[in-house]
């Protein structure tokens, strides 16, 4: 009965890794659909909602925003702060305090889900599976679950939430370790919109009574 047993088991193991490959072959085409469609673009300009949640520590926050992508550029509004990367330096622009940071910028470094990387960020770092897939509003959005490969990593895991038409993320549902699940939204999506060439540009002018603070 022991050996019996014991090869009912090995066959669930052998069935469950190959269950678990096939999912995480599906899931990696997905996301290399999703990167390649994003990489089409010339721009991209999106309106999102974010939300941030963690009951142990009475925190609920809501707000909204907009960023405009452009490679690596970008311009983000959020939390009544812009936030401006030319492809060289940062500009953080805080209109309650007058100030203006700059500092040089780096989007390959790993700080977090930065606006130049936060519709690609899955390509390196995660494992991945299929999840469930559900309709939102006659779409049907496919969810795919990230593990961070980093055991030290504060993120327990995040949710994707792709369009299986259009190949756009939709939504991302990311739970860290200690409770707080933090939910961004892509309200809008538009793609190869018109862009002044000044479009990713600090023009200290604009903010003749701002103090500004070099960082680097």
């Amino acid at each position: 009965m022991r050996a019996i047993s014991r090869i009912f088991v090995l066959l669930f193991l052998l069935f469950s890794a190959q269950v678990f490959a096939q999912e995480s072959a599906a899931a990696r085409k997905m996301l290399n659909d999703v990167t390649a469609k994003i990489k089409s673009y010339d721009n991209i300009v999106i309106d999102f909602r974010y939300q941030v949640s963690n009951y142990k520590k009475n925190l609920n926050q809501e707000s909204k925003g907009n960023v405009t992508l452009q490679g690596q550029k970008y311009l983000l509004n959020f939390m009544g702060v812009t936030r401006i990367f030319d492809g060289k330096k940062v500009y953080n622009i805080v209109p309650e305090d007058e100030e203006i940071t700059i500092s040089n910028g780096d989007n390959q470094k790993n700080d977090g889900l930065t606006p130049g990387k936060m519709l690609t960020f899955f390509n390196s770092g995660y494992k991945y599976y299929m999840d469930i897939a559900m309709n939102v509003k006659g779409r049907k959005i496919q969810f795919i679950k990230l593990i961070p490969t980093d055991s030290h990593s504060d993120v327990k895991n995040i949710l994707l939430g792709v369009d299986s038409q259009t190949h756009h993320i939709y939504t991302l549902i990311q739970l860290d370790k200690d409770g707080t699940k933090t939910t961004f939204t892509i309200n809008s999506f538009k793609v190869n919109q018109p862009l002044s060439k000044n479009h990713f540009t600090f023009t200290a002018g604009k903010y003749p009574n701002y103090y500004i603070n070099r960082l680097d």
